[in-house]
């Protein structure tokens, strides 16, 4: 398995096994060392690297692990958060969606959203109408929101007709979490930062009662190190408080662990070609069914989340059950039931706790604080990773000296080069999407596919070269990885994509260069967490 790094000043990539860099990472002496590799870790990274601070990232699981792989893959300004009142929350996701937008087409990308309206839900219509506008504003254009009972049908032909009043289209925009987390790791890497996966803190090293470093060890070989650093980040989602703990011994919480969890079905099932916000008849919370990477989901539950963090989230037969009554109620004449669930996902958001009995009115607003020189950021969401990385950042200026140009306007992703020799091998929507998740590399990644390995694999949008680069390129520690993060084919195919484990055997066993034994193992136990957090419980 391989990681690859750039090297600092340099121009060429340069390729280092995972013992070269553990031993790099021995000698360097760091300015910052981010524990926690989701989209917060990620996002401060990359703008440490940008203010040339040494810069290394450990994360105890696999990258984009938690919650940033598990999210309902909306990048969106926050039209909930206008109607309770957080103007500046929406105010900034709105422009950090445009951002992304503009530097990532391909894998962020804008679509519908249509928010039906039944009989006796005037005011409710007006409230979002009245929000709709105020959202315009914010992102400097006026569209058209209003759609009559005939129009919604047409975008939606298998809606609940019964009392159809109408709807609202608005606009927002859709991801791959997990990719949107390797690509920023991707950039901040090619600028001289170092990430590790499957690296774990076992402890903070402090000098007279104060964090100057942390005690690491590799998992795979169980090698330990001490790495000193001027300043240490906690990025560790809903874990931040169980590291907080080894600074100060406290019961205090500040974090409040929240589960949603999600639905995928086939197109042909649940046939939507636009994204549909639905009220659900018992809660009266908003969920959605969306088109995602050939598939369709649905989602999403919150509620507390009260088992062991270690433990990967899954979902329960409760949370199916609610999910699909809000799909049975909207689309009565489908018949949707358990045996059409492909698979499911679950995240545990790390919300900051203000102690409101409705989890759903928690704000999702991120905070920061420096605690004997532990430096913990938590709490906000996908769409505005960079502002909280900013934020990060201005605090840490305390132990690591002033960072100039840190509210300064700058593109975040590097423009993307000319490749007119791919354009004759791929169609331009499949180019596209390339590009938004591999960048630059994607010329690369396109000339190792072998013959047949630009095709997609039947069920989904992943090409089979995706998984050649990333089994060589994206450090790949097992089979889960590859399955449910650097591709999503796991929650895309019956089983987990079981029936395709021997042409995907064929492609990256010789790049994991895995041995026969080593590879039915991690088969079995793929399988095994398959079944245990991404099957359907009562099927």
């Amino acid at each position: 398995m391989w990681i690859f790094i750039k090297a600092r000043r340099k121009k060429q990539k340069m390729q280092y096994t995972r013992e070269e860099v553990f031993s790099k990472i021995k000698k360097e002496k760091w300015d910052l060392v981010i524990i926690g590799g989701g989209i917060t870790g990620a996002g401060i990274m990359r703008e440490a690297v940008r203010h040339n601070l040494k810069t290394l990232l450990v994360e105890q699981r696999d990258f984009a692990w938690g919650t940033s792989s598990r999210s309902g893959q909306l990048v969106h300004g926050g039209l909930r958060y206008l109607e309770q009142g957080n103007f500046k929350l929406t105010y900034e996701s709105v422009k950090e969606r445009g951002k992304l937008l503009r530097e990532l087409p391909g894998l962020v990308n804008t679509f519908g959203l249509v928010m039906t309206f039944y009989k006796g839900s005037l005011m409710k219509r007006l409230i979002v109408r009245a929000a709709l506008l105020v959202y315009d504003i914010m992102n400097g254009s006026l569209r058209k929101h209003t759609f009559s009972s005939r129009d919604v049908v047409k975008l939606a032909p298998n809606i609940d007709k019964k009392n159809l009043t109408g709807g609202l289209l608005f606009h927002e925009s859709l991801t791959d979490d997990s990719r949107l987390v390797l690509r920023v790791l991707q950039q901040a890497r090619e600028e001289g930062g170092v990430a590790v996966n499957y690296c774990r803190v076992n402890g903070l090293i402090k000098e007279t009662d104060h964090v100057c470093g942390v005690k690491i060890e590799d998992i795979n070989t169980g090698n330990r190190m001490e790495i000193s650093a001027k300043q240490v980040i906690n990025a560790t989602g809903a874990w931040v408080d169980i590291l907080r703990n080894n600074v100060k011994k406290t019961n205090q919480k500040h974090v409040r662990p929240l589960r949603g969890s999600h639905l995928v079905f086939s197109a042909d099932r649940l046939p939507v070609s636009n994204s549909i916000v639905m009220t659900h008849p018992t809660s009266k919370r908003p969920g959605f069914v969306l088109p995602w990477e050939g598939r369709v989901i649905t989602g999403n539950t919150d509620i507390d989340h009260s088992g062991d963090p270690s433990v990967e989230a899954s979902i329960t037969s409760d949370e199916v059950n609610y999910l699909l009554e809000n799909l049975q109620h909207h689309f009565p004449d489908l018949g949707i039931n358990r045996d059409d669930i492909i698979a499911t996902f679950s995240g545990v958001r790390p919300v900051v706790d203000s102690g409101k009995a409705d989890p759903s009115a928690e704000s999702r607003d991120h905070v920061v604080w420096q605690e004997d020189g532990l430096l913990t950021v938590t709490g906000g969401k996908l769409t505005t990773f960079r502002l909280i990385a900013l934020d990060a950042l201005k605090a840490a200026q305390i132990l690591l000296g002033p960072l100039p140009d840190l509210g300064k306007e700058q593109t975040f992703f590097t423009p993307l080069e000319e490749m007119t020799s791919i354009a004759e091998k791929l169609d331009k929507k499949t180019v596209l999407r390339l590009k938004g998740r591999y960048g630059n590399r994607v010329v690369d990644l396109i000339n190792a596919a072998k013959e047949g390995e630009l095709e997609r694999i039947p069920g989904t949008l992943t090409l089979w070269a995706e998984l050649r680069w990333a089994a060589k390129n994206e450090a790949v520690v097992h089979l889960e990885d590859l399955m449910l993060r650097r591709t999503r084919i796991g929650l895309l195919l019956d089983q987990g994509g079981k029936e395709f484990l021997p042409g995907i055997r064929k492609i990256c066993q010789p790049m994991l260069e895995w041995n026969d034994d080593k590879w039915l193992q991690e088969e079995q136990q793929y399988l095994e967490t398959w079944q245990r957090c991404h099957s359907i419980p009562g099927k």
